[in-house]
């Protein structure tokens, strides 16, 4: 265990030095069409979480950028209505609507998401991009870990939810889960709010982010026949906010060498324009590829076997009925 758990390390550095920086996605982009990202979105809704910096304000604009509707999902009113007015002035797009929901509570999603079903409108394509790394062990007051409240049981529960929704945009509907390739460095584990005394914050969020991938399998097999695909992603080491608050050590040891937050986000524009039948339900992308949900000799693949027990933890968790 220990043996792999150190090759497992050593492997992820090793390949995400070579493949997630910015070196990484220039190379990648030599193989990019550009035909791909011209494709328009006039008339599609668009939700993106965590919209207001970073990966998900680049996602933000991008579509805005093309004509869609977009509803950026964010926690500060003050971040939010800045992004949301930038957007709308660098786009000329006025249908960007800022929506105040704290991500971290499963109650306030689900007063979100009833109010905006209320406008009944088909919903084209949904970003899970918020996310969140604490390095010290924190609880909502629904007594949840921080962590998992916001990458987990806040993507679960946002996804489920909005169902109906999507099926209104079927057969074009598409849900977007920006994971991270830091779920390389973890395989799936029943112990979902990290239960060990000494609390790895950055242990959690691999463990988060793979969740997420076994979590958008899952729904591409569960939902198959509804029209509605679902991808997970990777955005490579990108220079954003919440990255240099989290990992600062990190920041600055490849500091020149992050990607920006526009590389960070073109996966994720890729797949919300990318024609459905060229791309595979359930899979993990990584710049505008199918790509590897886990690194050879690493371990993780077996513990997939275990996402139907770990969902039902999930729904319990977050006040779902069995």
């Amino acid at each position: 265990m220990f043996l792999q758990k150190a090759w497992r390390t050593a492997a992820f550095g090793v390949y995400g030095f070579t493949q997630f920086t910015k070196s990484g996605f220039i190379e990648h982009s030599k193989k990019f069409k550009e035909e791909d990202m011209k494709i328009q979105m006039d008339g599609k809704n668009c939700i993106v979480t965590g919209a207001n910096s970073g990966i998900g304000f680049a996602t933000a604009e991008g579509l805005a950028s093309r004509g869609a509707t977009v509803y950026m999902v964010c926690r500060n009113k003050e971040r939010g209505e800045a992004a949301q007015s930038q957007i709308q002035s660098n786009t000329g797009n006025p249908n960007i609507h800022l929506e105040i929901c704290d991500l971290s509570s499963v109650r306030d999603i689900k007063t979100f998401v009833s109010q905006f079903s209320l406008n009944d409108k088909p919903l084209h394509v949904l970003v899970n991009n918020a996310g969140i790394l604490e390095n010290s062990r924190r609880t909502t007051s629904e007594g949840l870990e921080l962590s998992f409240a916001v990458n987990v049981a806040g993507t679960y529960t946002m996804t489920e939810l909005l169902m109906p929704l999507l099926e209104k945009a079927s057969p074009d509907a598409r849900v977007i889960t920006v994971s991270s390739g830091g779920m390389y460095n973890s395989p799936l584990t029943k112990d979902l709010q990290f239960s060990e005394s000494n609390f790895d914050g950055t242990l959690q969020y691999a463990r988060n982010k793979r969740l997420q991938v076994a979590l958008t399998e899952k729904w591409a097999e569960k939902y198959s026949n509804k029209g509605i695909g679902f991808y997970s992603m990777h955005p490579g080491w990108a220079e954003t906010p919440g990255v240099a608050k989290s990992l600062p050590s990190f920041t600055e040891k490849l500091q020149g060498k992050l990607r920006t937050k526009e590389e960070g986000a073109d996966t994720v524009i890729w797949l919300a324009l990318h024609p459905k039948e060229k791309l595979v339900s359930g899979a993990f992308y990584f710049d505008r590829a199918e790509a590897p949900k886990h690194l050879p000799f690493a371990g993780t693949a077996s513990s997939h076997s275990h996402i139907d027990s770990i969902i039902e933890n999930v729904r319990s968790l977050c006040g779902f009925s069995s």
